[in-house]
């Protein structure tokens, strides 16, 4: 079996433009959260969250090329993984996601006031840890520094792998769930 680089290709947001404007064979996912989908999207990319990524697969075909969109395409990269886990022959990453989808100004749906990218809420509440570790450390028990310590290696880990279990957790959050958009698989 082939491995992934050379089963994976990849592609520019001008280029996903052209295949936006004329659709064909081609099968278009957005393998971000219900939330992030809601808050920032493409009209024609089809949600397929990669936490529910093997149950909704069944909606595509396999032999078809597979277009993997997120927000800036670590995500799509996990997601092209799993698809060829699952005999998918032909997937291609959109580099940058939809933030260089955005930059290339294509036509992105955005609605405000919605739920922060995750890469945002990652960043966010690994800085409450930490404080909080500092702040418990100097306050109640120098044991606490060890959360800081834990965030710390965490996030180490992450550039390392290029993997975030903190925003695994996350993802599966509520209130990264709802915003009115549902996937079913069929």
């Amino acid at each position: 079996m082939a491995d992934l680089a050379e089963r994976t290709r990849t592609c520019a947001p001008a280029d996903f433009a052209l295949l936006l404007a004329e659709p064909g064979p081609a099968q278009l996912i957005d393998v971000r959260e219900p939330a992030e989908y809601a808050a920032e999207h493409l009209p024609a990319v089809q949600l397929m969250p990669l936490t529910q990524l093997p149950a909704l697969s069944r909606q595509l075909d396999p032999q078809r090329p597979v277009y993997v969109l997120c927000r800036s395409g670590n995500r799509a990269k996990l997601a092209a993984t799993q698809l060829q886990d699952l005999g998918f022959v032909d997937m291609v990453v959109v580099m940058g996601g939809i933030k260089a989808c955005l930059a290339a100004g294509l036509p992105v749906v955005q609605k405000t006031g919605g739920v922060w990218a995750l890469e945002r809420q990652v960043r966010f509440a690994a800085g409450l840890l930490v404080m909080a570790g500092v702040a418990l450390g100097t306050a109640v028990h120098p044991g606490w520094y060890g959360l800081s310590g834990v965030v710390g290696a965490g996030l180490a880990f992450a550039g390392l792998t290029d993997t975030c279990g903190m925003a695994m957790l996350l993802a599966r959050m509520p209130w990264n769930q709802r915003a009115g958009v549902v996937c079913q698989p069929s």
